[in-house]
C-alpha cells in the first residue's frame, strides 16, 4: 500500500478548541491517520502530520482545511511566524510506494478542490511549482497576509487555482510536493530579536550560510527569549549538529549563548543519529546497532 505524508500548517496556535476540531476533521476520513500535531502560542500556528494512501490523503487534509476555513479569521490573526492564510502551507511527501510526480498530482488535486469548493486562492510550490519564481515558499509568502491583496493584483501572482480576488477571511494557501525536512529551532538567552535575525541570516543558504537551510529570527514573548527558527530542507547535506555549532559561534559575537532547541513535528531517525554520533564522539558506529533498525530488518 502506498503511504503519503502530509504536513499542513494552520494559522492557529492558541485556541485549543479550534485546533482539536481541525484534527478531528482530518481523523474523520477513513484510512487517514494523524501521527502528530503541535501548537505554538508565539508563532500562533499548528503543525499536523498525517499519513494515508494516495487514494485518501487528499480527502483527509481537505477535511481539516474545511474546518480551518470555517473557524479561523485571518483579519484577527497575529503571530511571529510568517503566514498568508488560515491554512498556510500544505506539502505532500512521498514515503512508500509513491513517486514525487504522484505527490505533485495530489497537490494539484487538492489545489483545484480548495479553489472550487472553498474559494481559496492556491499557489503551487516546490516540486509542484508551475513557475520558477514560485518554487521557493518564502517568495510566495513574501508580504504575508497583510500584503496579499495588493500582491494578487499583479498577473505574476495570480493563483494557480481558485479566485484571483483576495479572500479576506481565509487568505491564500501554498500547496506543494517535497522531500522530508526537519523543522528545527534553536533558542538563545536574549530577548533581542535583532540578534536572532542577524544569526539567522548568516546560517541560511541565501545569506551565504549552510546548504539546504532556511532560517529566520523569532521572538518567544512568553519565555522572554528569541530563537533561530529553521527548516532543514536536506538533513543529509547539512546535519542538525552543524547548524547548532554555527549558531553557537555566531552567538558568541553578541555575547549570548544557546539555551536549548526543539523539533517541530516528526523527524527521521537518521537525522538524530548523525548528531548523536557527533556529540558523543562515537567511533565506527553502524546504523544497524540501533535496536529498532535491527528489529525492522527481521
Amino acid at each position: 500500500m502506498s503511504i503519503v505524508q502530509c504536513v499542513p500548517n494552520f494559522s492557529e496556535g492558541r485556541n485549543q478548541e479550534v485546533i482539536q476540531k481541525i484534527v478531528e476533521g482530518i481523523q474523520s476520513v477513513p484510512g487517514v491517520r494523524v501521527l502528530d500535531y503541535s501548537s505554538d502560542k508565539d508563532h500562533n500556528r499548528s503543525v499536523v502530520t498525517l499519513v494515508g494512501s494516495k487514494e485518501v490523503i487528499v480527502e483527509g487534509v481537505f477535511a481539516g482545511i474545511k474546518v480551518a476555513t470555517e473557524l479561523i479569521d485571518m483579519t484577527k490573526h497575529q503571530g511571529e511566524h510568517p503566514r498568508m492564510g488560515a491554512t498556510d502551507v500544505v506539502p505532500f511527501i512521498p514515503i512508500k510506494d509513491v513517486t514525487m510526480d504522484e505527490c505533485v498530482e495530489l497537490a494539484n488535486k487538492l489545489g483545484k478542490k480548495m479553489g472550487e469548493e472553498l474559494g481559496i486562492p492556491v499557489y503551487l510550490y516546490e516540486k509542484a511549482a508551475t513557475q520558477n519564481h514560485r518554487t521557493n515558499l518564502a517568495n510566495i509568502r513574501k508580504g504575508e497576509y497583510e500584503g496579499l491583496a495588493k500582491k494578487m493584483e499583479d498577473p505574476k501572482w495570480y493563483p494557480d487555482y481558485g479566485p484571483k480576488e483576495f479572500n479576506r477571511k481565509s487568505g491564500a494557501t501554498a500547496v506543494g510536493a517535497r522531500m522530508p525536512l526537519v523543522a528545527f529551532n534553536v533558542n538563545l538567552n536574549t530577548s533581542d530579536l535583532t540578534i536572532a535575525e542577524k544569526i539567522a541570516k548568516n546560517v541560511r543558504l541565501s545569506g551565504g550560510g549552510l546548504h539546504s537551510v532556511k532560517a529566520m529570527g523569532v521572538e518567544l514573548k512568553e519565555r522572554g527569549i528569541v530563537q533561530v527558527s529553521m527548516n532543514m530542507v536536506d538533513y543529509k547535506k547539512t546535519p542538525l549538529y552543524r547548524a547548532v555549532e554555527l549558531i553557537k559561534i555566531e552567538a558568541q559575537r553578541y555575547g549570548v549563548s544557546v539555551v536549548g532547541s526543539e523539533i517541530i513535528g516528526l523527524v527521521p531517525m537518521d537525522a538524530l543519529v548523525e548528531s548523536i554520533e557527533y556529540y558523543l564522539g562515537l567511533e565506527d558506529f553502524r546504523k544497524d546497532q540501533i535496536l529498532e533498525n535491527r528489529l525492522y530488518q527481521e
